[in-house]
């Protein structure tokens, strides 16, 4: 059977490289085993440049007006294998970037540009994303041209950039410095669901499963025909209020972001959806990586068919106007359907200069369409006022444009201290969460001889540095120790931050801080370190100059997506989460830059040291010291482990006299229960590992406190 007419899953099985698995994984043997492998995927065998390169020096060489020259160039320059709609490139790029920035979700920070992605499977070959495969092809050659001073993820933004301003629309800037990745990213839930377009992600009242932020496998955000196909343009708008909301996006900037991003191109549907064959992950050898072969006509051109909408949004398809709104605003619209079956929406007797030209010959006059989900735009309330106002206002309607789609393209870069290159503005926004820069030179002995006096336990040092570190995310370089914002709402009123505990912490800490003139956040960073010297009898190493951050420089609703429902590190789990608490382990170990070992050795240093929220997992009889009591306690073979009812919590009984010796949860027992958690387990508990533990637990934990310092 041809690779083009299989049935296709979306997962590769094995080494297969067809539909048809030859051999059998582990994951086939035992689906419900702990997946180790995202704390594995930045393994440097993977990467091919050099070991000491750096991307953003690299960057910095760049001839960065010479590279846009050429991407202004390419944007009228057509090739016969893909010839551009209305002798222009800028629609089709400007789509290629909204999708590789577009798969951001603010839930666990995963997704979006950072990383160039959508070179690799699942991204490259989702139906959302036909045909872009042509996009990443038609700039090879310049990726070519500039070689490693440009990485895949910069170069997949910028060009969306440059594609606006060619076609005469206004941009905010641009930042460099995303590092290419080289391996499909194994960290991300993308949804259950193993075919293309099957939706199984809601529950009671359409409400999407977290940490989704589409409707359906293989969408970046919402269906266009409508909720799972259905027409209704009030039922679309939840599921893009919903969607826009999880990528951070409000309604006024989302409005910005749809009209705008339509206000260029047209859709595709020009042939039968059955004329399109398989996309580039299941393609043939000989299509050298080109997916969606289309059969209908030429194939291209007039008779290109991708995502089956056939038709432009707007008269004058290359160039930045108020048309979208106009278009929009000013007629019925009745549906209607395309050649490839897709349900779209045409205006009700529209004048002649409403009509857009052909793709590819201007003097013929087509209708333009729009898709259930523009309709939303007009027929829900808070969507409708908003675009009312952009089209009496359009110098606001191109400045909340540019703005909202440069918070797509930046929104996981992290703080603006990250930011390099040429275009970067100079203005800084509340999402890019602003912290004002520390001191430096104040005297760090002087601060910790004050901690270490001030009456505080080491257990609560440790945690409280602990809670205020660990909210960093890797995936799009939020939270982290630097700026205190565990003095501010909402993270002080976190049930896993003990509030009335860190409430009295913070006050001690307050008058510390001021006595010295050191930062809230290096005070708290600093009392840990103290707190694991005390234990430990080491020097911990420490880095000053963290900053204190306002509440007025806070988005309360944005670091709200930040809590930690699950903290296997403090043995904290809410029972109402559907994952269990070593999924949400690897979960966060994954977030924070963790590897295996390292998430090992700082679990099993937290619990000896007396951390665990839920009492379970206190193995040592000296919480005051740091030891790995805990590992050689977990692996004592006099037990006999029994659960005790609760769901995640057990009891270790004497398996001779009975007794109940101690009791842990799942995130303890996993430890001794995984063949590759128990063998790196097993290195800690060993006779004469003290050393090597205690090494191991002060380098991950300096790691997680200076995480986000950049």
């Amino acid at each position: 059977m041809s690779t083009d007419t299989q049935a296709k899953c979306p997962v590769m099985h094995g080494s297969s490289t067809t539909n048809s698995a030859t051999g059998t994984s582990n994951k086939d043997w035992w689906p419900n085993q702990l997946n180790l492998s995202i704390l594995h995927q930045h393994d440097r065998k993977s990467n091919p440049m050099d070991p000491d390169f750096d991307y953003r020096e690299a960057f910095k060489k760049l001839d960065y007006a010479a590279l846009k020259n050429d991407l202004h160039a390419l944007m009228t320059d057509s090739q016969d294998w893909w010839p551009a709609d209305y002798g222009h490139y800028g629609a089709f790029f400007i789509r290629m970037t909204w999708h590789a920035a577009g798969t951001y979700r603010s839930t666990d920070g995963r997704g979006g540009g950072g990383t160039g992605a959508q070179r690799f499977a699942p991204l490259n070959s989702w139906p959302d994303n036909g045909n872009l495969d042509k996009a990443r092809r038609l700039l090879w050659p310049i990726k070519q041209k500039y070689g490693e001073n440009i990485s895949w993820a910069d170069l997949l933004i910028l060009t969306g950039n440059v594609a606006i301003e060619s076609m005469g629309g206004k941009t905010f800037g641009f930042s460099g410095g995303r590092p290419d990745i080289w391996a499909p990213e194994e960290d991300i839930h993308w949804g259950a669901e193993n075919v293309w377009l099957d939706n199984q992600r809601y529950t009671g009242q359409r409400e999407l499963d977290s940490p989704l932020g589409a409707v359906q496998m293989g969408l970046i955000y919402v269906n266009p025909q409508g909720p799972d196909g259905n027409p209704d343009p009030l039922a679309s708008a939840h599921d893009i209020r919903e969607t826009f909301g999880r990528m951070a996006m409000n309604d006024y900037e989302t409005v910005a972001l749809v009209a705008g991003g339509h206000t260029f191109g047209k859709g595709h549907g020009a042939g039968p959806e059955a004329a399109v064959k398989t996309e580039p992950e299941g393609a043939p050898l000989e299509q050298m990586g080109f997916g969606w072969r289309n059969t209908h006509g030429s194939g291209v051109g007039r008779d290109t068919t991708t995502s089956g909408f056939e038709g432009a949004w707007t008269p004058n398809p290359t160039e930045w106007d108020n048309g979208y709104f106009d278009m929009l605003l000013s007629y019925d619209w009745e549906q209607v359907e395309t050649p490839a079956g897709a349900i779209v929406w045409h205006a009700v007797n529209p004048k002649d200069n409403d009509l857009a030209p052909d793709a590819a010959d201007a003097s013929v006059r087509v209708p333009t369409m729009m898709t259930t989900a523009d309709l939303a735009l007009k027929e829900d309330p808070s969507y409708r006022k908003i675009s009312e106002h952009f089209h009496k206002n359009p110098d606001e309607f191109a400045d909340a444009f540019a703005r909202a789609w440069f918070k797509l393209l930046h929104r996981d870069m992290g703080p603006k201290s990250r930011y390099i290159g040429p275009e970067v503005p100079d203005e800084t926004l509340i999402w890019q969460d602003p912290v004002p820069a520390g001191s430096t030179g104040y005297d760090i002995d002087a601060a910790k001889a004050k901690i270490a006096a001030c009456g505080l336990t080491i257990q609560e040092m440790v945690e409280t540095a602990w809670a205020s570190a660990s909210t960093f995310r890797g995936s799009d370089m939020r939270g982290g120790a630097n700026g205190a914002r565990i003095r501010l709402a909402p993270q002080r009123d976190w049930e896993v931050n003990k509030p009335e505990q860190l409430s009295r912490i913070l006050e001690i800490y307050g008058t510390i801080a001021d006595e010295v003139g050191a930062s809230m956040a290096d005070v708290i960073v600093l009392a840990g370190n103290v707190g694991i010297e005390e234990a430990s009898g080491i020097s911990i190493p420490f880095t000053s100059g963290r900053g204190d951050a306002s509440q007025e420089q806070t988005d309360v609703d944005s670091f709200a997506m930040l809590e930690p429902l699950s903290d296997a590190f403090r043995n904290f789990h809410n029972p109402g989460l559907q994952s269990t608490p070593e999924d949400m382990l690897l979960d966060k170990a994954q977030l924070l830059g963790l590897t295996a070992p390292e998430m090992t050795a700082l679990l099993g240093g937290m619990r000896s040291m007396g951390i665990s929220a839920s009492g379970h997992g206190l193995f040592t009889d000296d919480p005051n010291t740091l030891s790995s009591d805990y590992f050689q306690t977990l692996l004592d073979m006099s037990v006999a482990w029994q659960p005790n009812g609760t769901g995640n919590s057990f009891e270790a009984m004497h398996r001779v006299s009975g007794e109940k010796m101690r009791s842990a949860t799942r995130a303890d027992l996993v430890f001794g229960s995984n063949s590759q958690l128990r063998a790196l387990t097993e290195v800690y508990a060993s006779n004469g590992s003290e050393e090597k533990f205690i090494s191991a637990f002060v380098g991950a934990w300096t790691k997680v406190m200076n995480a986000d310092l950049f």
